[in-house]
């Protein structure tokens, strides 16, 4: 079931686009980055949600410096470039406005397993294709990435190997290998173990569990 309406779909897919377009072609900010502030902030869930001050009630330009004053408490007035922009940002945003109201994945879940930037990767060749072509692509990826261990997914995910991630947290790489390949069961791990894994990743400890 979707979390809001179709009639308000056109608007978001055009809302999340213009939002990703202008952070980076206007603001120049770093696409993961500004991404992750937008999970991070809370607007993703609340647009995920069907919230119509977000889903209807803003143009992406001012969704975008939303994000920016949740995550640094500064607005940003750069005046957009309304030139033709449908860039790869653009369409990635269109695209995972549209798989996260009709598959009802929640925009952090959807990051996780298939990154906005390996979004943006994908604008050629489904940039000219039915939009359920797209859909089906990110299924097969999400089915792909689901076989993986949580805690393989969301190590790959803030990019660090298993030796970084050691590393990081203090937790031999031996006994991270052990939990992502299932020779041992992570929900049995000691909670000082979890704690510190956690925080070496940025996410909760019941993340991992």
């Amino acid at each position: 079931m979707n979390a809001y309406s179709e009639l308000y779909l056109e608007v978001a897919q055009t809302a999340l686009g213009d939002m990703l377009h202008y952070a980076v072609h206007d603001l120049k900010m770093d696409l993961s980055r500004f991404y992750r502030m937008f999970i991070q902030s809370g607007i993703a869930e609340a647009f995920g949600m069907g919230d119509p001050k977000y889903i209807a009630g803003m143009s992406g330009y001012e969704l975008a410096r939303e994000v920016l004053h949740s995550a640094t408490g500064e607005y940003e007035y750069t005046v957009p470039d309304y030139t033709d922009h449908r860039t790869g940002e653009y369409w990635a945003g269109w695209a995972v406005a549209y798989y996260e109201w009709y598959s009802d994945t929640p925009f952090d879940r959807i990051d996780q397993y298939v990154p906005i930037a390996r979004i943006v990767e994908m604008y050629e060749p489904y940039h000219e294709a039915d939009i359920t072509r797209f859909v089906e692509a990110v299924d097969q990826k999400m089915q792909s990435r689901h076989t993986q261990s949580q805690l393989a997914r969301l190590r790959a995910y803030v990019g660090l190997s298993q030796k970084a991630l050691s590393e990081h947290s203090g937790v031999s790489a031996r006994m991270i290998e052990q939990y992502e390949q299932g020779r041992k069961d992570i929900s049995h791990a000691s909670s000082a173990t979890i704690y510190k894994l956690s925080r070496a990743l940025g996410c909760r400890m019941e993340d991992l569990i």
